[in-house]
This record gives structure tokens, sequence and C-alpha cells, in this order.
């Protein structure tokens, strides 16, 4: 069973994330409607930030944007240090 994101239950059913008790997302046509650059971006750079990469994956999973699995999880590769 994938393992979502579970954001803080503060009563707000405004972030992006928010799911029913059937886990089918509340705000599923704002992630509908994203192209898949912005939802890169988000998930790399905005509010994606704060999943794990298995929240990422089954995320993108269930709204059918698992081409983007490798873009979103892509490691990081930082330049060589410099010797002083």
């Amino acid at each position: 069973m994938p393992r979502f994101y579970r954001p803080p239950l503060d009563g707000s059913e405004e972030d992006p994330f928010a799911r029913d008790g059937e886990d089918k997302l509340i705000r599923r046509a704002y992630w509908l409607g994203l192209s898949d650059r912005s939802l890169v971006q988000l998930m790399t750079k905005g509010i994606g930030t704060r999943l794990s990469p298995d929240e990422k994956r089954a995320h993108l999973e269930d709204i059918r944007r698992a081409h983007l699995i490798d873009q979103v999880l892509a490691p990081e590769i930082l330049p060589p240090k410099r010797r002083s």
C-alpha cells in the first residue's frame, strides 16, 4: 500500500496534499492542472521538499506522473570541494 504524505491535521483542507478517509486527494484538480515542469519544480524546490522520497514517489504515481520520478528524485550532484 502506498505511503502518502499526511499533512498536519489542523482542520485545513487547503493543503494540496490533503486526502480524504479513502486516501483520495481532495485537491486533485490542482495537481492535474500543473505542467510537468511546474510539478518537478514544486516537488524539488517548493512544497514537495517536505516529503520523503517514498512519499514523493507514491504521490507522483497516484497523480499518474510516474514518468517524472527520475527527475524529482535525481540525486543532487555537488561540485567538488576546492582545496585552499
